[in-house]
């Protein structure tokens, strides 16, 4: 390849955003505008906007076009193949409406991809508070199935062709608005690891997480074992509860903090407080569940 095509890669974000309430087209137009403009994108972009309408437009953020897609669905899994199957450019950057950009990230993530061209996908820094850092890149390294669980979808950036080929996609089982809860970038990544493309991580930051509160993540209850359980399920098929057991072990502690607030077995918002033997089980109600076809 080129010096001068190397050159041209082009990249595109692929932005998902919620908005619960009603608003008049103009006052959203406006609302998205600002919003997009707070990110400081460095590229063009696809925004998936669910909200209460199906609608189109295009609109101009700090010198770069966004194309609004407004649909009135729910699922982030949704969210992510809308814009997957839209994203025309090399590189197809995911992104979180809260997520603030560092000024030259589109052109850190193009250097990144001219550098390493054996690449499909890269994963990349974004700065997070310390209780939600799941991950941090020290270094550049290979992604394998056994530790490609812990990474959320604002690091990934991709080589469209490569993935519009492998004909991946998010599942619509996991994340915000489906039936299970988190889990479906864990999935994704696997996905693509199964078909053969190759993931790596890079010590690059390319921005910043704004703290809001969580969709999906309401304690360590029933629901969160549970669905960690089917989520085990899909992502290590037979050793999925060896690999629920080392989670469990993991665990004990942060049940343990959790439930300093009980009273005889009664947390304050007047649920059971969870024993460590009682999550266990309902992550191996979740593994066989899943096995048996949800």
């Amino acid at each position: 390849m080129s010096s001068a095509k190397k050159e041209a890669l082009s990249v595109q974000f692929l932005i998902s955003m919620l908005t619960r309430e009603k608003t008049e087209s103009a006052a959203l137009a406006s609302y998205i505008k600002a919003h997009v403009e707070n990110m400081k994108l460095s590229a063009e972009s696809i925004l998936i906007h669910q909200c209460d309408r199906n609608a189109y437009e295009e609109l101009s953020c700090n010198g770069h076009k966004v194309r609004c897609y407004h649909f009135a669905e729910r699922g982030v899994g949704l969210s992510r193949n809308n814009a997957l199957m839209r994203a025309d450019a090399d590189i197809s950057v995911f992104a979180d409406e809260d997520i603030v950009y560092e000024k030259d990230a589109a052109e850190q993530i193009r250097q990144a991809f001219m550098q390493h061209p054996e690449a499909d996908m890269l994963l990349f820094n974004v700065k997070v508070a310390k209780e939600r850092r799941t991950y941090w890149n020290d270094s550049f390294h290979r992604v394998r199935w056994y530790n490609c669980g812990r990474y959320p979808a604002y690091s990934f950036a991709l080589r469209t062709g490569k993935m519009h080929a492998a004909n991946v996609s998010y599942s619509l089982l996991f994340g915000g608005g489906a039936r299970f809860s988190n889990g479906e970038d864990s999935l994704f990544i696997s996905d693509c690891l199964k078909a053969g493309l190759k993931v790596y991580a890079v010590p690059v930051c390319i921005g910043e997480e704004i703290p809001r509160p969580s969709t999906w993540f309401f304690g360590y209850n029933e629901k969160f074992f549970y669905d960690r359980g089917v989520l085990y399920h899909y992502l290590y098929k037979k050793m999925a509860p060896v690999w629920g057991l080392r989670f469990m072990l993991k665990m004990k502690s942060a049940l343990a903090v959790q439930n300093v607030t009980a009273q005889d077995g009664v947390m304050p918002d007047g649920k059971t407080a969870l024993t460590w033997k009682m999550a266990w089980s309902l992550m191996l109600d979740g593994i066989r569940d899943a096995r048996k076809g949800i």
